[in-house]
């Protein structure tokens, strides 16, 4: 589990206000499970999705997600590894292929988190943020996503890497303003998910 406890140049979970972040969350709970759940909503409701709000500037390190209070799903997440990490509460990173308009063509990644629960073991999370259509929670042991996959191209990916993938980032880095990477979103298609050591999950809905 030390992997997915680690801090890192986009997680960097020692950062002082994510530190002090972590801290005020957990002072309100007992267990590991409420406080993944507070970590989970809080950065849920509270960072606001740069494409639901069109906001600047664009994310990616889990500080700069907090100091700004906006971020894509991708950045969402790093955040939110970040305060679990901080937490001494293990965290990953997961990954599905989504329609970006909802029919068909075309695709991009989709970013998201897994937290291990000591009861169930890895437990998978989307803070992308709730809006019409999407009611993503914290009820393990259900899984409630954001998302489902709904066309043939789509995937759900079964790895829960500890770093975020590195074209993940490297796009994050590219781009200041929310609208700048909309036409260059990151996606690895089916053909080519061995170059990123990604696995189709075969129990998907």
């Amino acid at each position: 589990m030390e992997e997915y406890l680690k801090a890192s140049e986009v997680i960097d979970w020692q950062h002082p206000t994510i530190v002090e972040l972590a801290k005020k969350i957990a002072l309100r709970y007992e267990t590991l499970e409420a406080i993944a759940k507070a970590c989970f909503e809080w950065v849920r409701d509270e960072i606001y999705h740069s494409y639901d709000y069109q906001m600047n500037p664009l994310t990616c390190r889990a500080s700069d997600v907090l100091k700004y209070k906006t971020g894509y799903c991708f950045a969402k997440s790093h955040l939110l590894a970040a305060l679990l990490r901080a937490n001494n509460i293990p965290a990953g990173f997961c990954y599905q292929r989504l329609s970006i308009n909802d029919n068909g063509e075309p695709y991009s990644l989709h970013g998201f988190n897994a937290v291990y629960l000591p009861e169930i073991a890895w437990y998978r999370v989307d803070a992308r943020g709730n809006r019409n259509n999407v009611d993503a929670q914290f009820v393990p042991p259900k899984e409630q996503l954001a998302y489902k996959i709904q066309f043939p191209q789509e995937a759900d990916f079964e790895n829960i890497f500890s770093e975020p993938l590195s074209l993940v980032v490297e796009a994050l880095q590219a781009y200041s303003q929310w609208n700048d990477i909309l036409l260059n979103l990151p996606d690895v298609s089916l053909e080519l998910l061995e170059k990123y050591n990604l696995v189709l999950r075969t129990d998907v809905n």
